[in-house]
Order: structure tokens, then C-alpha cells, then sequence
């Protein structure tokens, strides 16, 4: 039992035993455990426990005060970041609040004891010391020059590690952090091997750097996750890296090296908006709903549209390749289905598969990173959805507006709304001859939008300054610098013709919006145009 008004500080005693640190208030006949390494526990005060190096960062406060009639216990909140990792060694810290009697014996035998206190915390710093020289070593490792005529071909879009279950997508000098690069990866959650990366410059001198690997939140129970791995450049003109399970030569000249982009921080850019789409597979082939979309952008100010293609339907591959070659569209194999059983859906207990969608988290991210410098603003949204102004002319002037109002956000997420494919408007005046053989669906003529429900959150997508994003998930960021706004959803909202959500509602409950109706001059010929030069019509 602890004592009423007993408390942490100086005068109470702590008992030190094994490898973990744990706090709690305490009386002097009661201790918490610290977990040391010690053949025997020792009795020690407070004040000498905490000059040990291990109670670096540890931070706790007092939660309440022991209750009236002494029977209740005081506790501690020790904060989440107790379970902390030495500076410098990385030895975990776990934290969990205990009660151990300490016996008279044991308090009457603390000076003894003391002695070997500070010997063992001589020891650990020696321990510190040699381990941080250690790492820093690490840091900075030369390695003999790398003869390797294909390491630094362009590389593929998706690369295995070697020796290891994982994959790495692409890697980008991260500005935002001191000198570090960022590899964008697909990590197998059940392998948990050190990783290192090496970087080499164009005379193939190489030298290695630990890889601290952030994995994202977001995986849906999956195996495979979308991961960050991250890494200190260990000198200047690395121009391609790669990741190891090792910082040997050996076996070097079988891996392959990605080249390290976005060398340069940029402060103007090339495009104001650009669109990621991700991702293509099976044999979607819904081509004139594409066509629609890619030119309803156009007229919003869109300048370049990114899509992360597995595999497609032969028209729809026709239509792809009409906007390549206009300059407005860019495609990025995505043969994610080569490595892994991708799943088809967003969830491991439905779906199943090794990794969420296809890999969409990893293709948004790297779409992310991809376009840092290369665009003022990013579009993240799936090929059937157009986010929309309705109180402006076009998406610089809203973003314009919306910047003046929020100037610290880098967010802006937009909601989701669906247009039923299967009503149909009632006149027909969009049932045009030339589009009546062309596969997909004419959004023209899906006017109807699906009510707000009560009490059900409308899924976002987004719009970005990616300079201000560090993870992506699908409707929101995971991690970011700046401020995240909802858009109202009066102002700008997604326009989103597909199956309905609210399938027993008639027409007459439907909302209608006829948005889209706004580009008709512009949107018709500009379709048509395009239809008839990929030799769709």
C-alpha cells in the first residue's frame, strides 16, 4: 500500500534491476524498477537515479493526488514518449508503472550499493560513448568503388531489395530535412532487419548511412505497407542510392541503384496544377468518361495529369496515348502485379491480397515527392472523380481565395459526392450520335446528386502544396507542415458519376446539379477532338 501523501522527488528510493525503467510514486518502503543489467536489485535514492544517462528525455508529472482515507493510489502519467530510445544507441526504454517493496535490509545497504551505482553508471557511459562512435561510423562508411556496369541504368519502377521481401519505389532528396534522402518503399511488416543505404556519385564512389524506416499508419491489416526509409547523406554529389541489409561490398554489384531526385529546392515551378491518378489495373476501358474528365481539367486550369498504370482496356491504352503525346498526360508503369498479389479493394479481412488497392498509398506518395518542384499545387483524386469550383471560374482563382484565408494550410481537403450512373437526365440533350459507340459512361448526362446523409461523414480527397505534405493516405494527409481545412462544401466539392451509394432513392429524391453543364461550348468539341484523334470515333 502507498502512503497518503507520499510522492516522487528526492528522499525516495528505487530499486534498480535487469533492462527497463519504471516510474512510479512511491513511499520508502516502496520503489519502481530500473531496468539495468544488475545480478541483484540495488536500493538507490532518487537523486542518483536520475544522473543516469538512462533517464535521458524520460519525462512524467504527478496525474492526481492520493485520495482522502489512503486507500487509493496515487498514479503517474508517464508520456508516450517515455518509451523513448537512448540519443545516440537507440536502446528501447519501456515504461510500466510497478510496485516493489523495498525491505529495511535493502535501504540500510544502499551506501554499499551506491558504489557499485556508480560504477555500472561509468560503465554505461563508456557504453554510450563507444556505442555513439559506433553509429557515427555508420554515418560515413567508405566503400570499395563499385564496378558495376547496370547499377546505374535508369532504373524500373519498382526495385526488390535484395535479400530481403521488400520493395523501393524511388528516392528524393528531402530539402525540409538536414541532409536526407527519402526513399520511398513498400515494407513486409513481419521482416524487421537493420537497414542501410548506400549512396554513390557518378564515379561510383560509395559510402553507406543508417536507414531509419518510418512506416505509415495507414495499411489496412495488409502485410505490405507503404514506408518512408530515411537516410543522412554521408557526403556531397550523391547522385543514386540504394538499400542494403548490409553495409559490405559484397554482393554490391548485383543491386540496383536509384537515382536521387529533386537535387535542387526550386521556388518557381513549371505547372500550377497537376492531377494524380492512381492507380490504372485490370482492364478499365471506361473511355469517354476519362476523355470528359481529362478536358473538363484542361478548362479548370489543369497543365499535366499523372496516372500509375498497371494495365488498362485496348481503347482506353489509345486515348492514353493521344495525351501523352499532346503533352498533357504522363503515365508511369506501375507493374506492382509482377512483385506482389496486389488486392483489388481497401481492406485485408474483405479483400485480401499482400498489399492495399494496388499500392495506392505508394503511388500517391511518390507522385507526392515526384512533383515537389515541379508544381505549385497537386489534384489527389481517382480517374471518375473531377474536384469542382462552384464559386469560381477555375481552380487558380479558388486557390486563390483559399490561400488568402488560410495562408498557413497546405491542405485543402474537398468532399466526395455522388452523381448515380443510373438516372438519367430526362431531355437527351447530351446523347450525342458521335458518342453513342464509344465506351463509358457520358457524365453529361448524370445531373442527379445523392443527398447529404445525417450523421455520415462525405469521404475527401485533396489539394495540395506538396512542398507542405511528408505522408499521404487516400482521403487525407498522414503527416504534414501547415494547416489542414475542410473546403465548404458550397464552395468546392468532387463531382463523382459511379454506382450509387443511396440505391433506393428515386429521382425525385435526388438533388439536382448541373454543374458540369457550365463547360458545354469548350467541353464538346475538345472531346470530340480528342476521341477522333486516338481514332476512337
Amino acid at each position: 500500500m502507498l502512503w497518503k501523501g507520499s510522492k516522487v522527488g528526492p528522499g525516495s528510493w528505487h530499486i534498480l534491476k535487469h533492462n527497463h525503467v519504471r516510474l512510479t510514486d512511491i513511499h520508502p518502503q516502496y520503489a519502481s524498477c530500473a531496468d539495468l543489467f544488475f545480478p541483484q536489485p540495488l536500493c538507490v535514492r532518487y537523486t542518483d537515479l536520475v544522473r543516469l544517462s538512462i533517464y535521458w528525455k524520460v519525462h512524467w508529472e504527478a496525474r492526481h493526488h492520493v485520495g482522502q482515507g489512503g486507500g487509493k493510489h496515487p498514479s503517474l502519467k508517464v508520456r508516450r514518449d517515455a518509451q523513448t530510445h537512448l540519443w545516440r544507441t537507440g536502446l528501447a526504454l519501456s515504461i510500466h508503472p510497478i510496485q516493489l517493496p523495498c525491505s529495511q535490509n535493502q535501504m540500510e545497504g544502499t551506501l554499499k550499493h551506491r558504489f557499485v551505482l556508480l560504477i555500472a553508471a561509468g560503465i554505461l557511459s563508456v557504453v554510450v560513448v563507444l556505442t555513439g562512435l559506433y553509429r557515427t561510423s555508420q554515418l560515413d562508411v567508405p566503400i570499395t568503388q563499385v564496378k558495376c556496369s547496370h547499377c546505374f541504368v535508369e532504373e524500373e519502377p519498382i526495385t526488390r531489395i535484395n535479400n530481403t521481401k521488400h520493395l523501393m519505389v524511388s528516392a528524393f532528396r528531402d530539402h525540409r530535412l538536414n541532409r536526407e534522402v527519402r526513399i520511398i518503399a513498400i515494407i513486409y511488416r513481419n521482416e524487421g532487419q537493420n537497414l542501410h543505404c548506400i549512396f554513390c556519385n557518378s564515379e561510383q564512389r560509395c559510402m553507406s548511412s543508417l536507414a531509419h524506416v518510418s512506416t505509415h499508419s495507414d495499411h489496412f491489416g495488409f502485410p505490405y505497407v507503404t514506408s518512408d526509409v530515411l537516410c543522412k547523406i554521408p557526403f556531397d554529389g550523391a547522385t543514386h542510392v540504394t538499400i542494403s541489409t548490409s553495409t559490405s561490398v559484397v554482393g554490391l554489384n548485383n543491386a540496383r541503384f536509384l537515382s536521387i531526385h529533386n537535387p535542387q529546392k526550386l521556388t518557381s515551378f513549371r505547372y500550377n496544377f497537376t492531377v494524380c491518378i492512381s492507380n490504372l489495373f485490370g482492364d478499365y476501358d471506361n473511355v469517354l468518361q476519362f476523355a470528359q474528365t481529362l478536358e473538363v481539367y484542361k478548362i479548370l486550369g489543369v497543365d499535366k495529369v499523372i496516372i500509375y498504370n498497371t494495365s488498362c482496356g485496348p481503347d482506353l491504352e489509345k486515348l492514353l496515348q493521344h495525351y501523352k503525346e499532346e503533352g498533357t498526360l504522363e503515365t508511369v508503369p506501375w507493374p506492382i502485379d509482377k512483385f506482389l498479389t496486389p488486392s483489388s479493394g481497401w481492406n485485408f479481412a474483405e479483400h485480401h491480397g499482400d498489399l492495399h488497392y494496388y499500392g495506392q498509398l505508394a503511388t500517391l506518395n511518390d507522385c507526392i515527392y515526384r512533383n515537389m518542384y515541379r508544381s505549385k499545387y497537386l489534384l489527389l483524386n481517382d480517374i471518375d472523380e473531377i474536384i469542382t469550383p462552384y464559386k469560381h471560374a477555375n481552380l487558380q482563382l479558388l486557390m486563390d481565395d483559399l490561400q488568402q484565408f488560410y495562408p498557413m494550410a497546405g491542405v485543402f481537403l474537398i468532399e466526395n459526392h455522388i452523381f448515380p450512373k443510373t438516372q438519367f437526365e430526362d431531355s437527351g440533350k447530351f446523347q450525342l450520335p458521335q458518342w453513342k459507340n464509344v465506351k463509358g459512361i457520358n457524365i453529361l448526362e448524370h445531373i442527379y446528386r445523392e443527398p447529404d446523409r445525417k450523421d455520415v461523414y462525405n469521404p475527401t480527397k485533396m489539394i495540395v502544396n506538396p512542398r507542405k505534405v511528408e505522408q499521404t493516405s487516400v482521403h487525407t494527409t498522414l503527416k504534414q507542415f501547415g494547416d489542414v481545412v475542410l473546403v465548404p462544401f458550397d464552395v468546392c466539392h468532387i463531382v463523382h458519376v459511379r454506382v450509387p451509394l443511396q440505391w433506393k432513392l428515386t429521382k425525385d429524391e435526388l438533388i439536382i446539379d448541373k454543374k458540369l453543364w457550365d463547360y458545354e461550348k469548350e467541353l464538346v468539341p475538345n472531346v470530340d477532338r480528342a476521341l477522333k484523334e486516338s481514332g476512337l470515333s
